[in-house]
């Protein structure tokens, strides 16, 4: 008999008493980050919204101008960042995925080098960190192709799709 595992909050109440304790330590764990990531979204994204407003509204500055974009764009980043590695840990609250999503970190990951490349002023930075953060964004980039490469053999290989098809049928 397969275990069917609680999908949201409401069916994790429902099914505390059968979780073992660590599930539930899991679970208590990704609903207490959830919250605390969700409140420095909020922080951020009132920054973001009050920057907008000072910067672009109240100073009349061009969004077009390049010190003035990097400083907007890289709040944006950062919020989306924010929302992208809270999304990740909703997976753990609905307990559709473990707590570990490599390919979602290294995502998150290109997108913090991405947001760091765009807020350095490159004309001050040091060729030998430009060159360090495009090898990051570079080793990253393969790790993600390669992981993706095998995810998607296994998912379209004879064996994958028998064993699928075999699961389907004993549903």
């Amino acid at each position: 008999m397969v275990k069917c595992l609680p999908q949201n909050v409401f069916e994790i109440r429902r099914d505390w008493a059968v979780l073992s304790a660590y599930e539930r330590f899991e679970a208590f764990v990704a609903l207490v980050l959830t919250l605390l990531i969700a409140g420095v979204i909020l922080v951020a994204l009132w920054r973001l919204s009050y920057g907008v407003v000072d910067t672009l509204v109240l100073r009349s500055l061009n969004p077009l101008e390049h010190g003035v974009f990097q400083a907007v764009f890289g709040q944006v980043l950062t919020v989306l960042i924010a929302l992208e590695f809270n999304h990740t840990l909703q997976y753990v609250v609905s307990r559709e995925r473990g707590i570990i999503q490599a390919k979602i970190v290294i995502l998150i990951g290109v997108l913090a080098l991405v947001r760091k490349i765009i807020v350095t002023d490159l004309s001050v930075e040091a060729p030998e960190a430009l060159a360090a953060e495009a090898a990051l964004v570079l080793a990253l980039g393969i790790t993600y192709w390669l992981m993706r490469e095998r995810d998607d053999r296994l998912r379209l290989s004879p064996r994958a799709r028998r064993g699928a098809g075999a699961q389907e049928g004993s549903a």
